[in-house]
């Protein structure tokens, strides 16, 4: 099988192919097709991936181009992790939000709009070169904001276009393991959209465990959800929120923190991954090495102000090995050889969540097999998280509108909604600041 990586330059990439190299299985990825716009990324990366297959035999070939439609012609699998403006954009959606007072993480808030409205007019494209080069392919996307971007792509390849994220799988794996479960027997209750949902309950052998960590106070603040909202916010919850929640239940002091960091997350990503490529043109380093070292000190550092602000202190070291990449080799295995499984993922709704119509893409449990990812039906959320999904719901549409006209007061409208923006008229600096700085915003008229 082919798989082809958008992004291919992109600092994680190996993460995805240590995953492949450990499946030995029939119908397995042989063929990796490297994409990016930066010849000298694909070269540090290529050399990265040569130095893990070095001992394991047979393992997948590896090729870079930065021809983007010789990249998915024949791809049985596209992978999408691109990054439309690269981490300098990044930095900049960060301090363009920071200096009007608002959050400008790249997912959720104006960070989260301003990299959406960049990112799909690109994603779009590649969504239709994919259905005229690879009409038989499926596109597992990573491209942040996810959930935003697949219902994007949906809109051109249907259910083909499969979200992925690893804060869900994060999430229950921990929760599992302080309850003594094993992660693989139990089944998670997670619904939401992309980085804003809720575990509302735990399933093993039948019986949810969920209640007995909320009635535990000890056993609740032992693991980083609970050092990072608190025990008591978690019970008054009944539920244990995504960690991205922590940007909107702890919005004001999460916004003061960074902004008085001397980096914000995008500058010092920026910087450090500069140091890596740059190392990567020495011939004499050890890429892998390099890589590893970089990782690590990319991963402990990870939400580093939101646990500042909490006091919750260094992350476990049970928490510094990603997981995506094994969400995204379980979703090929499943869709290959139709080896059925259970992975949360976004997907569209096709009337799982009532609240929401069948085409709006949302962050649940999927039963996978060869025909795809198909949504689980989920109970109805309470109010507070119905109208926290709803609203932003909301806005993830009219930046999709405001994409597809190029419409500026579409764009205002957007972030004007958003629940972490409080002024029209600091939505209207927003868009005037970020298209200052982002070229790729110059189709808003």
């Amino acid at each position: 099988m082919k798989l082809t990586i958008l992004g291919g330059g992109g600092f994680r990439v190996p993460l995805v192919y240590g995953a492949l190299l450990t499946d030995r299985g029939e119908g397995r990825v042989t063929e990796v097709v490297l994409h990016d716009l930066d010849d000298s990324r694909l070269y540090a990366v290529a050399r990265v991936l040569a130095e893990q297959a070095a001992t394991v035999p047979d393992a997948p070939t590896v090729t870079a181009t930065t021809d983007l439609d010789e990249a998915l012609r024949g791809a049985d699998f596209v992978f999408s992790a691109i990054r439309v403006g690269g981490l300098e954009g990044r930095a900049d959606d960060e301090r363009v939000a920071l200096a009007e007072g608002v959050l400008g993480q790249e997912t959720v808030g104006a960070g989260g709009i301003a990299y959406g409205l960049r990112t799909v007019p690109v994603a779009v494209d590649i969504a239709r070169r994919v259905a005229r080069l690879a009409p038989d392919a499926w596109v597992i996307n990573f491209t942040n904001p996810a959930g935003l971007v697949t219902e994007a792509m949906s809109r051109h390849l249907g259910d083909r276009v499969i979200g992925i994220c690893d804060s869900p799988v994060g999430l229950g794996r921990r929760i599992a393991k302080v309850l003594g479960a094993n992660p693989r027997e139990a089944f998670i209750d997670y619904v939401g959209l992309n980085h804003l949902g809720w575990v509302r309950g735990l399933r093993v052998a039948g019986r949810d465990e969920l209640p007995r960590l909320l009635a535990d106070p000890d056993l609740l603040g032992s693991f980083e959800e609970g050092k990072l909202f608190g025990t008591d916010w978690l019970q008054s919850l009944g539920a244990i929120p995504n960690e991205y929640l922590h940007y909107y239940y702890f919005n004001r002091e999460t916004v003061r923190a960074y902004t008085e960091v001397e980096k914000t997350r995008g500058a010092f990503l920026r910087d450090q991954q500069a140091r890596f490529y740059d190392e990567m043109k020495r011939p004499d380093t050890s890429a892998l090495t390099a890589w590893d070292r970089t990782r690590a000190e990319r991963e402990a550092t990870y939400m580093a102000e939101n646990r500042e602000t909490a006091g919750a202190g260094e992350r476990d070291e049970d928490d510094l090995s990603g997981g995506y990449e094994k969400v995204a080799l379980a979703l090929m295995r499943a869709i290959a050889r139709d080896e059925r499984t259970t992975l949360i993922l976004n997907v569209r709704n096709q009337g799982a969540l009532s609240v929401l119509d069948s085409d709006a893409v949302i962050e649940v449990p999927c039963l996978v097999d060869a025909n795809g990812a198909h949504p689980v039906a989920v109970a109805p959320l309470p109010d507070h998280a119905t109208g926290l999904v709803c609203a932003v719901k909301g806005v993830e549409r009219e930046v999709l509108t405001a994409a597809e006209n190029g419409s500026r007061t579409t764009a205002v409208k957007a972030f004007s909604l958003h629940p972490l923006v409080d002024s029209v008229n600091v939505a209207r600096r927003l868009v005037e600041g970020y298209t200052e700085v982002h070229p790729g915003l110059a189709y808003l008229k």
